[in-house]
């Protein structure tokens, strides 16, 4: 059979994680749904929150992936349940831009389990998946008194493991993150390495964009030179390795 290739990888890929996302969904509102009389009581406040996510990361044995984003209530709560890890734990701590700081790479050096974390520009949920067994979403979004759901069904938690790991192979390493100048971190940033990645041209992009031609190439070479690229084609290439991009 002849070898797929990668734009019929990639899209496979995509596929799989809306898929996923659409599980997750289904799940949730399912759980959400559940009569009082049920076993599982999925909603909690701030305070059973936090008493669900250190049970569940305590409950670990092997492997934690936790996603944060915004969420200032549920990054402490994270934060504070993975700092007393056992040792030989395989901890994946990915994060929005806005919660990403040097304070996280004290989790890296901290003696116990191995941290790796990321960040990732990609729009992320809360979440915190052990052991690929069980998991916790949270539900509620922008504020203290946000709700999660427990999640034990074992197709539920898989797509949670793949939308997980999908965001984390498109993240960049905290390090290369911080590395960054505040100019590559802008939607703006964003938005020009894509057409420039997609081929358009300057006149084109400039359009689309909705600036002049001149202020396209200024951003372009303000880019470049951020990115120590000597073209375009390099800076495309130093945007994929940095995460700034998808391949």
């Amino acid at each position: 059979m002849p070898e797929a290739e990668p734009s019929d990888h990639a899209a496979h890929v995509e596929r799989t994680l809306l898929q996923a996302r659409a599980l997750i969904e289904s799940t949730v509102s399912l759980y959400r749904k559940r009569p009082a009389s049920a076993p599982a009581a999925p909603h909690t406040d701030v305070a059973v929150l936090g008493e669900a996510v250190e049970e569940l990361v305590r409950s670990a044995r092997h492997s934690v992936c936790v996603a944060i984003t915004g969420s200032e209530a549920f990054h402490h709560i994270a934060r504070k349940a993975l700092g007393s890890l056992e040792s030989g734990l395989v901890v994946r701590l990915l994060c929005a831009p806005e919660v990403a700081d040097r304070s996280l790479a004290l989790l890296t050096r901290m003696p116990g389990a191995r941290f790796e974390v990321r960040v990732c520009e990609a729009e992320l949920r809360d979440i915190v998946v052990v052991d690929g067994a069980s998991a916790l979403v949270r539900t509620g979004a922008g504020n203290a008194k946000g709700q999660a759901t427990l999640v034990n069904d074992a197709a539920a938690v898989r797509a949670l493991e793949l939308l997980f790991a999908g965001a984390w192979s498109r993240g960049r390493k905290l390090d290369d993150h911080l590395a960054l100048s505040p100019k590559l971190r802008t939607d703006l940033t964003r938005r020009i390495l894509e057409r420039l990645r997609d081929g358009y041209t300057d006149d084109a992009a400039s359009r689309d964009l909705n600036v002049s031609l001149r202020t396209y190439r200024r951003h372009v070479a303000d880019i470049m030179r951020e990115l120590g690229a000597n073209s375009r084609f390099q800076a495309g290439v130093r945007a994929v390795e940095l995460g700034l991009l998808a391949e």
